[in-house]
């Protein structure tokens, strides 16, 4: 009788199972603790201290073990997501279009056409700061000087040369992380320093208090050039009071920043970590002012990279209209 059972059992098993895979597929996949390593950027920009609480969240709520790595940013970010080395990045949409044409130098001409988009992270305002001792207080009077812009491969040092050509300016950069760029702003070892990032900026906010500094963006005149030839930028606002000593809101250009990982990334893995972040936003701004625009909504400032689609089906769950590009075909 016993015998009886076992074969009916299994015979039940073998007919149910094909029905019941793609039901418990998800659920299993995030059984088990899944290791990432979360590529962000260098220390003292925004990506660093932004990473540091998306991994703690998703450690903490989605069933992963998230780690991260400092790179250079997104250029290098894109790079080690299609190359398999990191799991999750982040990046700008404009080095995101640089990427899938295999326009910009970084690429060497290749299209790196396996990653996707999970959730958006924040707008990335341009700005720059000098000290006041040195007269500096417009962007046209940085032409002849030398300016530093963070990592070569981040979004100010892939960006910033491409607008000094843009406005036929010669100027001669320098590249490191952002605490090293602001040590050698106070050492007088560069003019100015640019960057784009989460604002505030942590070392721009560090250099405010320990400084006498002048802000300083674009007037509208070259905001139109530079949109011009780089349409991926948008208008920006960077608003007065966010740094003390900058007493009136700055308009400049942005890149929105999403989270990012390969196609092959599994489905269930990717709905988790979407899902995850988006839905505790309140963890997010208890580390960076920045969060307050990781929200579903903002999910349609992607209008360029394709989305996956463990990210899409969580936007459909909750109603978010995305643009028809970003589809997975």
């Amino acid at each position: 009788m016993a015998g009886v059972r076992g074969a009916l059992l299994t015979a039940a098993l073998l007919v149910i199972a094909p029905v019941l895979a793609p039901v418990l597929a998800p659920v299993l996949a995030l059984a088990q603790p899944q290791s990432l390593t979360l590529g962000t950027a260098s220390v003292g920009g925004t990506y660093h201290v932004y990473g540091g609480v998306v991994a703690a969240l998703l450690t903490d709520k989605a069933g992963l073990q998230v780690t991260t790595q400092q790179t250079q940013g997104p250029n290098q970010n894109v790079i080690m997501i299609e190359d398999g080395k990191i799991g999750l990045g982040m990046t700008t949409m404009g080095v995101a279009l640089q990427a899938l044409q295999g326009s910009a130098p970084w690429t060497k001409g290749k299209k790196y056409d396996s990653i996707r988009a999970l959730f958006p992270m924040y707008d990335t305002p341009m700005q720059c700061v000098s000290l006041k001792k040195s007269g500096i207080a417009s962007f046209r009077q940085l032409d002849g000087k030398t300016v530093g812009t963070g990592p070569k491969a981040g979004t100010a040092g892939t960006y910033f040369p491409l607008i000094f050509d843009a406005l036929d300016m010669k100027v001669s950069t320098r590249n490191g992380q952002s605490v090293e760029m602001g040590h050698q702003l106070n050492d007088g070892l560069i003019d100015a320093f640019c960057f784009s990032a989460g604002a505030p900026v942590p070392m721009f906010t560090q250099l405010d208090a320990e400084q006498q500094v002048a802000f300083y963006t674009w007037t509208p005149e070259d905001i139109a050039l530079i949109r011009g030839k780089m349409p991926e930028f948008t208008e920006s606002t960077i608003p007065r009071g966010l740094y003390k000593q900058q007493t009136a809101d700055q308009k400049t250009i942005g890149l929105y920043n999403f989270a990012i990982a390969n196609k092959d990334m599994p489905d269930a893995t990717a709905y988790a970590i979407t899902k995850t972040v988006l839905e505790n936003n309140r963890a997010m701004l208890s580390a960076h002012t920045a969060a307050k625009e990781t929200v579903a909504a903002n999910a349609s400032r992607n209008t360029i990279l394709t989305f996956h689609p463990g990210a899409v089906r969580y936007y459909r769950e909750k109603g978010i209209r995305l643009d028809p590009a970003t589809l997975p075909k």
